[in-house]
């Protein structure tokens, strides 16, 4: 008998549970090896899981809008029409199948051991066990490598468990070049700092409630409560600074035509910084302290039906602003749509959040989880100063306010970071665009 489990799958660090948010291929349908067969809602995003057996969806376990803890069985696949059947019985507890077994047949096999296939299985992240040496990637790689003519069985994919993902695609082909013409428009709405004189932003999403009503908490706003009850297991300090933007907002204006975003020239100010500063990059471990190969700046974004999540800018501080605002772009409108991959939201070293466009003065952070430290960044204001002539002069300032994990960052090494990057801000923004 060939019958194989699809798995709930682990999407994410924090995932211990997926909800169905519909199935792709209704039972009796006819599935090949790496095709979409269910959307998976995680903590974080909603995800296409794949299966990695050729045959039949002979019977789902879970249904579309429930729940089931990850690793446990949601589908069955059969090899063959014939044992369509079987897997149903195998489903109800396995009484049917001795009933419309031959008398001369063998016993069926048990569910655990029916689901054994001759190669090694490992839980993959990617949906139902996977065999090793099989090519894995996500369906958007997929999709691009169509586009741009790649075979992915020339490339070694970056995400987990060897999954390749699209950025995996772009690097093969080179697509990494500033574009001359202007391509998006701003898509997040930039701090104050960005203009001396800009529109009211629109208020923060609400959710309609009725009073008295006890209203669940979605998947997201889970995932959010079970990261921040975390950090309070975390000894943590605040240290704040004053950033002039003149500068930055200067800069800003010459180059937003081409699709700068401000949250894209913040990102990269960190980045950039954090290269001078890896502790501030580094997280804590049992082991000791995390230096991190790669400076991923995550970025807050609240979602429309409540709760938050990160996209990550991987490797701001090696790639260009054009491209980073591209990026920016993508990740958020997919965050919305619940189309991140995991390695978009998960792999954050540094965090940044963002409150200016709501003209706040300034605020806490709460570090998240795997993380040393994240940037509260406020809103930027007309001051009076003092300028190095003796004279009064009026400036914009904005007010930033790092939080740290004091296990293994202490306050000078955060207020030296703070001081090189209001320097870079202040007196060198235009290297940003290099």
């Amino acid at each position: 008998m060939s019958i194989h489990e699809v798995f709930m799958p682990a999407l994410s660090s924090t995932m211990t549970e997926g909800k169905i948010v519909s199935w792709v291929k209704s039972p009796g349908d006819k599935v090949e090896k790496g095709e979409t067969v269910v959307v998976v809602e995680s903590d974080k995003a909603d995800m296409d899981v794949e299966t990695f057996y050729e045959g039949f969806l002979a019977h789902i376990i879970v249904q579309a809008g429930e729940s089931a803890p990850v690793g446990a069985a949601i589908a069955y696949v059969a090899e063959t029409e014939a044992e369509i059947e079987a897997a149903k019985a195998m489903a109800g507890g396995g009484s049917a199948v001795a009933e419309a077994a031959p008398a001369s047949a063998p016993a069926p096999v048990p569910v655990a051991a029916a689901a054994t296939v001759a190669a090694p299985a490992t839980a993959s992240q990617n949906g139902s066990n996977h065999r090793e040496g099989r090519l894995v990637a996500s369906p958007r790689a997929r999709k691009l490598a169509k586009e741009l003519r790649v075979d992915l069985n020339n490339l070694k994919g970056s995400g987990p468990y060897g999954r390749i993902v699209a950025e995996d695609i772009e690097a093969a082909v080179g697509k990494v070049q500033p574009p001359t013409t202007p391509v998006i428009t701003p898509i997040a709405p930039a701090p104050a700092a960005a203009a001396p004189a800009k529109p009211t932003p629109a208020p923060a999403p609400v959710v309609a409630a009725v009073p008295g009503q006890v209203v669940p908490l979605t998947t997201l706003q889970n995932a959010v409560v079970r990261n921040m009850m975390a950090s309070l297991a975390v000894p943590i300090f605040h240290v704040g600074y004053t950033i002039t933007t003149d500068g930055l907002d200067k800069l800003y204006k010459q180059i937003k035509s081409k699709g700068v975003t401000m949250t894209a020239l913040l990102a990269k100010a960190v980045a950039v910084t954090l290269q001078k500063h890896p502790l501030l990059n580094a997280s804590y471990s049992d082991q000791g302290i995390v230096y991190h190969s790669n400076i991923n700046v995550s970025v807050a974004v609240a979602m429309d039906d409540g709760g938050l999540i990160t996209p990550v800018l991987q490797n701001a501080d090696q790639v260009d602003i054009y491209s980073l605002s591209r990026n920016w772009k993508s990740l958020v409108d997919r965050a919305r749509a619940k189309q991140l991959q995991p390695e978009e939201y998960s792999t954050g070293t540094f965090t940044l959040s963002n409150l200016g466009m709501f003209g706040v003065d300034t605020f806490d952070a709460i570090l998240p989880p795997g993380q040393g430290s994240i940037l509260a960044i406020a809103a930027a204001r007309p001051q009076v100063v003092a300028t190095a002539d003796g004279l009064f002069g009026v400036r914009q300032q904005m007010k930033v306010n790092i939080t740290c994990d004091h296990r293994i960052i202490y306050g000078a090494h955060a207020a030296a970071f703070l001081q090189d990057l209001a320097k870079l801000i202040e007196t060198n923004p235009q290297s940003l665009t290099l």
